[in-house]
């Protein structure tokens, strides 16, 4: 009876050490992105190749019915009250939040993704996107206490903070040595498909 148990035990000890080596593999596998930053290289009917921030070559396979928008400056002036807007923040030193950027929406994308989750363009960054309830004018910049369904924050916009707004695009924008962040899924094959690409005007990074 103890031999039968070895043998018995065996394929099970294998069958565990497979799993484990899977589940290592797995997790050491690099995270599928779903947003894309970086130069746009070169694009070729359907397939548009980006240079990414960490220097980077990324296919992208264009969804046929990819939206493209384009990404114009605006001033801080142009944030008001009641304005949707979404920003990109990090702690502050004082426990607040200080924007890396703000981006106004144009009143027929107002909602759009309300509410506030972590953000990929800076260590311990947030997006939030929301309305601007009241805005305090400092020496410094503005203080905007923003609220979305779920809450309210107060985003602190200093005077050197980008602020940017949408403007209709086309694919055509889409071009060598245009600058884009990507919104991107992976396909069954393994590949990325862009669905939606925001692009720089006038040479601008769009800072989100």
């Amino acid at each position: 009876m103890r031999i039968q148990r070895a043998n018995f035990t065996r394929p099970l000890i294998a069958v565990a050490m497979v799993a484990a080596s899977t589940l290592c593999a797995v997790a050491q596998r690099a995270p599928v992105p779903t947003r894309v930053r970086g130069t746009v290289e070169s694009v070729e009917g359907d397939s548009m190749l980006v240079k990414s921030r960490s220097g980077e070559d990324v296919k992208l396979h264009i969804a046929s019915d990819m939206r493209v928008s384009g990404i114009t400056r605006i001033s801080l002036a142009d944030i008001k009250t009641g304005s949707f807007i979404g920003a990109t923040t990090v702690p502050g030193p004082d426990g607040g939040q200080n924007a890396v950027e703000v981006h106004v929406f144009p009143e027929s994308m107002r909602g759009t993704g309300e509410g506030s989750r972590p953000w990929d363009l800076k260590p311990n960054s947030s997006m939030t996107n929301a309305t601007v309830a009241e805005s305090v004018v400092g020496n410094d910049g503005h203080t905007l206490l923003v609220k979305y369904k779920d809450g309210e924050k107060k985003v602190f916009v200093s005077a050197d903070t980008p602020v940017v707004t949408y403007v209709p695009g086309e694919k055509s924008d889409l071009k060598a040595g245009s600058k884009v962040i990507a919104f991107v899924e992976q396909l069954s094959d393994g590949s990325l498909e862009a669905n939606r690409v925001s692009v720089g005007r006038d040479g601008l990074t769009p800072p989100m």
